[in-house]
């Protein structure tokens, strides 16, 4: 199903070099920070030149952003559990990254604080010279807002069980594994999910294969 990218416009004409520019800078953002928001961790990083499987979620939990690197918690866990690879695997496989990059804090009760249009604005130049620079013939997403970001969808119903193709990359939305949502409680639910993993599964198993 083909599609373009929802929100790919930056908000700065700043173009990279290389994935090694792009990461030195992003270490030093702090765009949200200046603009008022209340974040509590650098931006995580992971990923190299080269890669050509995206993972895009939607922000760092408190434990990557202690760790400084991406999916380290139990949803981790999950995800690669979906996917049926262990962690060394994973981290080769994927340039991992998010909708913002740095970990949004907490709401009193409410678990982790969702970041707000604002941030997501602020951090999607990041998405877009990534995806120039790498050029990924396959993307993850994870979570709503990250396919929203990158195929346009409005809830993960209408996403989930189906691939899509942006920019010569095949697409396959996933929801978040990270238990916190009832989402994955509906029977239908489970089986978009079990049908996206199948349709993920065997495009990692392309990569792998040189024809």
């Amino acid at each position: 199903m083909p599609a373009s990218t929802a929100d790919s416009s930056p908000d700065t004409d700043e173009r990279y070099r290389s994935i090694v520019a792009l990461h030195e800078q992003l270490a030093r953002c702090r765009r949200c920070m200046a603009a008022g928001f209340s974040i509590e961790s650098p931006p995580v990083i992971q990923g190299a030149a080269g890669r050509r499987a995206y993972l895009y979620g939607q922000a760092p939990g408190i434990v990557e952003g202690a760790a400084g690197e991406p999916w380290q918690g139990r949803a981790g866990r999950t995800l690669r559990a979906w996917l049926e690879l262990d962690e060394a695997t994973f981290d080769a496989t994927f340039y991992c990254a998010s909708v913002t990059r740095c970990y949004p804090g907490r709401v009193s009760g409410r678990g982790d604080r969702t970041p707000s249009p604002a941030e997501r604005r602020l951090c999607a130049p990041w998405r877009v010279e990534e995806l120039r620079l790498l050029r990924p013939t396959l993307i993850l997403t994870v979570g709503g807002f990250a396919a929203g970001a990158i195929v346009g969808a409005r809830t993960l119903t209408e996403c989930v069980g189906k691939n899509y193709l942006v920019d010569d990359a095949i697409v396959i939305p996933l929801p978040h594994p990270s238990g916190a949502s009832a989402w994955l409680n509906e029977p239908t639910n489970r089986r978009r999910l079990g049908k996206a993993l199948t349709h993920a599964r065997r495009e990692l198993a392309r990569l792998d294969d040189p024809c």
